[in-house]
C-alpha cells in the first residue's frame, strides 16, 4: 500500500509566478483593494505623489522630479508587491486545485425508482442528480456524486480524492457507508443515496477551499485587521498635523521650508503597518496549503486558527496512541476449564468477526490447537455485531450463545442468561491482564464463562515524545477508549498522557467536551463514525476520518484524507504555526516603524531645526536620499518576507512564556536592527545616483 502525498509546490515555479504578476496589477483596481484598508490608503498615497511627480515635470511643484518620481515608484511597487505577496498563495492554491479538478470527468449516473438493485433505472448525467436521489454503481463505474451506500457493499478506490493506491470497502450500515463522486467502483455492486448538490460536493468544495475563493477572514485577522486600520488612522493623523506645525515652525524660527506633500505621504506610508497588512491574506491562504500538503482539508479558517489556541486534545487510543491492530497472545482460562475449550468457544465466537482483532483470535486457536475448522459460518448462525452499548459480539449457532467482550458487559449477559456462579478467579485474571496494559475479552459459552483471551496493544513508539512536546506548550492530553479503566490506567501511564476516559460511550465523549469547553479551555477530537457526530459538532476543532460516515464528516471542520487519527497533533502544529507567523511578523512590522523615524523625520525638518541632525544615526547621506532609502526598504521588505509567509516560521514546542520572549528578541530587537542595516545600505547606492 503506498499512500501519495501532494508535492510541495515552489513559490519559484513559472506557472504560479507568471499568472501571479498579472493578478498582481489586477488587484490595484480599488474594488478589489478595499478588502486590504491599509494597502487601499498606500494606493491613494501613490496616486498623490504621482500627481507631485507630473507636477514637478511641469514646474509646479518646487521638488526635484526624480526624487517625487522615485518615491511614487515605490509607493506604487509597495502596493504591487503586497498583491503579488496574496496572489502568490493563491496560485499555489489554484495549482493544487487544478490537479484536483482535472481528476474529475463527466459521468452519468444509474437513477434508480426505487432502492433495489433489480429496480428500474434511468441514465442520467451527474449534473442531474439532486439530494436525496437514488443511484446504482457497479464493478468499473464510477460514483457520480457523493453520498451514503444503503445497499451492498464494494471495494472503492480513492485515490482520485486521497491519492491512496489500495481499495477500501464500503458498505451499507455502519461507519463505512460514505462514498465521495470521483471515485471508482472496482469489484461488486452498491446502491447510493445522493447526499450534496452538484457544485456542493466534497471534491467542490475542496477544490473552492484550496483556490481560497471562499476563505473568509477569521475572527484573529479580523481583530488584527482592525489594530492595523486604527495604527493607520493614528498616523494619518500625525502626518496631517504634521503639515501646520511645519508651517509654523518655518515662520518661528525663520528659516528653512515646509514639509512638502511628497514627503508626508512618503512618511505617512513608511509609518503605516504596511508589512504586515501586505502579507496577512499570504499567510492565512498559506496555511490552508500546509496543512493540505499534509492531505488534509480545513473547511475554514477558523477551524485551523482554533488549532493553535487548543488547550486539550481528545485522543482515541486505538490508532492514535497504540497500533490499530490488537493482537491475541493468550488464552486464559477460569473456572476448572481447559485452554482448548476456550480456544474453541473464541474461535467460534469470532467467526463473524472481520477486525484484526478477531482475525487474530482465530489465528491464535489454529496455531495453538490446529483447529480445522473452516472459516464458513455456520449455516444456522446468527452474527451479534459488536455495538458501544453492549460491548459484545458473537454468534449463536447450534442451540448455543458464543460471546466475546467486555468482562462486565460479559458477566451482565450470562446473568441475564440464568448464570449464578461467576469463576472465582475471572476477576483475578481480567486485572492481571488490564494492569499489564492489556485489553482482557472474556469469553463465554452460553450462561457459562470459559476465561479471558489476552489482547495485546502496543503504545506507538516517539508518541510519549510527541505528548511531552504538547505539554510543555500548555496542551493537556486525555486519551479516549472502551477498556476498562484498568486497562486504560496501565496504556495512560504508559504513553504519558495527562489523562484518560475509560469504558467511554458517545455521551461521555460530548459530556467531556462540554466540561472542558465551560472550563474555558479550547478541545480539539478526532472521529470517524456516526456516534461520533454529537461530539465532533461541539468541539472546537473537529477532525473526521474521510473513511468515515457522511454524519461525521458534516459535523468535522477538518477532513483527514488519510484517515489517520495521529494527524490531530500535525493540525495543531500547523495552527500554532500559522498563529506564531502572524505575531511574529506583526511584531516585525511595528518594529521596523523605529528606524524609519529616525531616517525621515530628522530629514524632513532639518531645513527648519539643523539641532535634528544628531538624530541622523545613520548618517545618511542627505535629506531627499533619507526619505527615499526608507521608502525603498519599505516596499523591498514585503517580498523578501513572503517565502517566510508562506513556509511559516519554525515551530518550537516551548512554554508561551519562553516563546514569547524568544520570538520578540528575534523579531522584535531584529525588525528595530535590520531597518537600521538596509537603510543604510540603499541610502549609499542612492548616494551615488544623485
Amino acid at each position: 500500500m503506498s499512500v501519495h502525498k501532494p508535492e510541495p509546490v515552489s513559490i519559484f515555479d513559472k506557472q504560479i509566478v507568471g499568472p501571479a504578476l498579472v493578478s498582481s496589477l489586477k488587484k490595484l483596481n480599488p474594488i478589489e483593494l478595499w478588502r486590504n484598508p491599509v494597502m487601499l490608503c498606500v494606493e491613494i498615497a501613490s496616486v498623490i505623489t504621482l500627481i507631485t511627480f507630473i507636477l514637478s515635470l511641469t514646474g509646479a511643484n518646487k521638488e526635484p522630479a526624480w526624487f517625487t518620481g522615485q518615491v511614487s515608484v515605490w509607493l506604487w511597487l509597495t502596493v504591487i508587491f503586497a498583491n503579488f505577496s496574496e496572489s502568490l498563495a493563491e496560485g499555489r492554491g489554484k495549482a493544487r486545485a487544478a490537479s484536483l479538478r482535472s481528476s474529475r470527468t463527466s459521468v452519468s449516473a444509474k437513477l434508480l425508482s426505487k432502492p433495489e438493485f433489480d429496480s428500474a433505472f434511468t441514465t442520467v448525467g451527474a449534473s442531474q442528480l439532486r439530494k436525496g436521489d437514488v443511484i446504482l454503481v457497479g464493478a468499473n463505474e464510477i460514483i457520480a456524486g457523493d453520498g451514503d451506500v444503503i445497499a451492498g457493499a464494494a471495494l472503492v478506490n480513492e485515490a482520485a480524492v486521497t491519492g491512496e493506491s489500495a481499495p477500501v470497502v464500503r458498505e451499507s450500515g455502519g461507519d463505512r457507508s460514505a462514498v465521495t463522486g470521483g471515485t471508482t467502483v472496482i469489484a461488486n455492486s452498491i446502491i447510493v443515496r445522493i447526499t450534496a448538490n452538484p457544485g456542493e460536493t466534497f471534491l467542490d468544495r475542496m477544490i473552492g477551499l484550496i483556490e481560497g475563493a471562499k476563505r473568509r477572514k477569521t475572527p484573529n485577522e479580523i481583530a488584527l485587521e482592525v489594530l492595523l486600520i486604527a495604527l493607520t488612522l493614528v498616523f494619518l493623523l500625525v502626518c496631517i498635523n504634521i503639515s501646520p506645525l511645519s508651517i509654523y515652525s518655518v515662520k518661528a524660527a525663520g528659516q528653512g521650508t515646509p514639509v512638502s506633500l511628497t514627503v508626508l505621504t512618503a512618511l505617512f506610508v513608511c509609518l503605516a503597518p504596511t508589512t504586515i497588512a501586505a502579507l496577512l491574506p499570504a499567510i492565512g491562504i498559506a496555511g490552508m496549503d500546509r496543512l493540505f500538503q499534509k492531505n488534509v482539508i480545513a473547511l475554514s479558517g477558523r477551524a485551523i486558527e482554533a488549532a493553535g489556541d487548543v488547550n486539550v486534545l481528545l485522543l482515541d487510543k486505538t490508532g492514535t496512541i497504540t497500533h490499530g491492530n490488537r493482537e491475541a497472545v493468550a488464552f486464559v482460562p477460569v473456572g476448572g476449564h481447559t485452554e482448548q475449550e476456550l480456544a474453541e468457544a473464541a474461535f467460534t465466537a469470532s467467526l463473524a468477526d472481520e477486525t484484526p482483532e478477531g482475525r487474530s483470535v482465530v489465528a491464535l486457536a489454529r496455531e495453538k490447537f490446529g483447529l480445522k475448522k473452516s472459516d464458513a459460518m455456520p449455516a444456522d448462525a446468527e452474527v451479534i455485531e459488536f455495538s458501544a452499548e453492549t460491548r459484545l459480539s458473537g454468534i449463536n449457532t447450534g442451540g448455543n450463545q458464543y460471546r466475546k467482550g467486555a468482562a462486565d458487559s460479559t458477566i451482565a449477559f450470562v446473568k441475564k442468561n440464568g448464570c449464578i456462579n461467576i469463576p472465582a478467579n475471572l476477576s483475578d485474571v481480567v486485572d492481571t491482564i488490564a494492569r499489564a496494559g492489556a485489553t482482557p475479552l472474556v469469553v463465554c459459552k452460553g450462561c457459562e464463562i470459559l476465561g479471558v483471551i489476552n489482547l495485546k496493544d502496543i503504545v506507538k513508539a516517539g508518541i510519549q515524545e510527541r505528548f511531552l512536546q504538547l505539554r510543555s506548550m500548555g496542551i493537556r492530553t486525555v486519551m479516549i477508549t472502551g477498556d476498562n479503566p484498568l486497562t486504560a490506567a496501565a496504556i495512560a501511564a504508559e504513553a504519558q498522557v495527562d489523562d484518560f476516559l475509560a469504558q467511554a460511550k458517545p455521551e461521555d465523549k460530548l459530556r467531556l467536551i462540554k466540561e472542558n469547553q465551560e472550563a474555558g479551555f479550547m478541545v480539539a477530537m478526532t472521529g470517524d463514525g456516526t456516534n461520533d457526530a454529537p461530539a465532533l459538532a461541539q468541539a472546537d476543532v473537529a477532525v473526521a476520518m474521510n473513511t468515515g460516515t457522511q454524519p461525521a464528516r458534516e459535523a468535522a471542520n477538518i477532513i483527514d484524507l488519510d484517515s489517520n487519527p495521529t494527524k490531530l497533533l500535525d493540525i495543531v502544529e500547523v495552527g500554532k504555526q500559522i498563529l506564531m507567523t502572524r505575531g511574529n511578523l506583526t511584531t516585525f512590522s511595528i518594529s521596523n516603524d523605529v528606524a524609519k523615524y529616525f531616517a525621515i523625520i530628522p530629514a524632513m525638518m532639518l531645513s527648519v531645526y539643523p539641532q535634528l541632525g544628531v538624530l541622523n544615526v545613520m548618517h545618511l547621506a542627505t535629506p531627499l536620499s533619507a526619505i527615499l532609502s526608507a521608502v525603498i526598504f519599505n516596499a523591498i521588505i514585503i517580498p523578501l518576507l513572503v517565502p517566510l509567509a508562506l513556509k511559516g516560521t519554525k515551530f518550537r514546542p516551548m512554554p508561551a512564556e519562553k516563546l514569547l520572549i524568544h520570538n520578540l528578541l528575534l523579531y522584535g530587537v531584529g525588525g528595530i536592527i535590520a531597518p537600521f542595516a538596509g537603510i543604510k545600505i540603499i541610502d549609499m547606492c542612492v548616494a551615488m545616483f544623485v
